[in-house]
């Protein structure tokens, strides 16, 4: 170097960041860069949230706790179905001996209740929907024998009929008034 030159001056190093440390956001937050938001009013930029996605998703949890709540506070049930007027109907069937005997019950669909190996007498009263013709049916086992069967509708007497011999047969039936008239 000669006495002429001047040494050239260099800026002073500026020491760099440790890893890992963002330098944009330090520059921001010690106020030697100026922040980036330059997004027009109402546009979301990085780092802020966009208030219209904001509101929809606002929008979505209220429509499902609307949905929640109703599905909790709907505590109304579903109509029960009106019961179906009946009146008292007494099967009896005297004898001696075993027999199979099937009968109309309270069942809306009308069907026969069947008791097998039913030592005699037997005598059972139950309620019959309104409509439906009640009726008993006997048949006597392979012993045979002789057995009656009896029906009466609230208290009175309706039909007998009469089963003889191996596997004898019998079927008291009757009529029910049609819903409406004479309800029990």
């Amino acid at each position: 170097m000669s006495s002429n030159e001047i040494p050239e001056r260099t800026a002073p190093e500026q020491e760099s960041p440790a890893e890992g440390t963002p330098t944009k956001e330090l520059a921001e937050l010690s106020g030697l860069a100026p922040a980036e938001n330059t997004a027009p009013e109402g546009e979301a930029t990085e780092g802020s949230p966009d208030r219209r996605g904001l509101l929809v998703a606002a929008a979505v949890l209220l429509a499902c706790g609307g949905l929640v709540g109703y599905g909790v506070l709907n505590t109304e049930e579903e109509p029960k179905p009106r019961a179906v007027p009946t009146a008292e109907v007494t099967y009896e069937v005297t004898g001696t001996g075993t027999a199979e005997i099937a009968y109309l019950a309270r069942s809306e669909a009308g069907t026969a209740t069947v008791e097998k190996g039913v030592t005699l007498p037997w005598k059972k009263s139950v309620e019959v929907p309104l409509g439906k013709a009640p009726s008993v049916a006997i048949v006597l086992d392979e012993k045979g024998g002789r057995a009656s069967c009896t029906l009466a509708v609230r208290g009175q007497h309706v039909q007998r009929a009469t089963a003889m011999g191996e596997f004898g047969r019998a079927t008291c039936s009757g009529e029910l008034p049609a819903a409406g008239a004479g309800e029990h």
